[in-house]
């Protein structure tokens, strides 16, 4: 199936859930809704000629640009993209999931935004989401055990957070 044609495909099955897409990039492409990702993520593993199987890693890249002047010249609003790589093993073919969140779930600073756990689809969403979770805060509704994987349980807040400030002490012990 040519590159259109699959995102044709995924926009006549999903409508409004597909909202963007680059086949052409080094990594392709598709960005969906919130809303959509579970329903997309069953999809695209069930599907009798898509397959994909595995899922590789979930990241997240945080736009936010802290320096005053260089925000005045952004052109985008500050958002975290959740990036999910999947991987058909039996097709050879790979392909990235983004999906849009606010950084903080009703604009609410410290409100951490949500997304639906798709550790239902792939288990190896379980530690992944957990350790975006911890480092990049956000919270996988309906995940199975998500807690911090990487920082003790008690840390304060999410170290890949381009607004994160390193603590200048953990339980008395000065970090610089």
């Amino acid at each position: 199936m040519s590159g259109q044609a699959f995102v044709d495909q995924l926009k006549k099955a999903f409508a409004d859930g597909v909202v963007g897409a680059n086949l052409e990039a080094l990594d392709p492409w598709v960005e969906v809704t919130p809303e959509a990702l579970i329903d997309v993520c069953r999809y695209l593993k069930n599907d009798a000629k898509l397959r994909f199987d595995m899922l590789n890693c979930i990241t997240v890249v945080d736009y936010l640009e802290t320096d005053p002047k260089k925000a005045a010249k952004a052109e985008f609003e500050p958002h975290l993209e959740v990036v999910y790589h999947l991987w058909s093993v039996p097709n050879k073919v790979s392909l990235v999931l983004k999906v849009k969140l606010p950084r903080w779930q009703n604009d609410e600073e410290g409100q951490l935004p949500e997304l639906a756990s798709v550790a239902g689809v792939w288990r190896t969403a379980d530690w992944h989401e957990r350790e975006v979770y911890d480092l990049s805060g956000v919270n996988f509704v309906g995940h199975p055990n998500l807690r911090r994987i990487l920082c003790p349980e008690d840390w304060v807040g999410h170290p890949l957070r381009k607004d994160y400030e390193m603590p200048l002490e953990y339980h008395g012990i000065r970090g610089r």
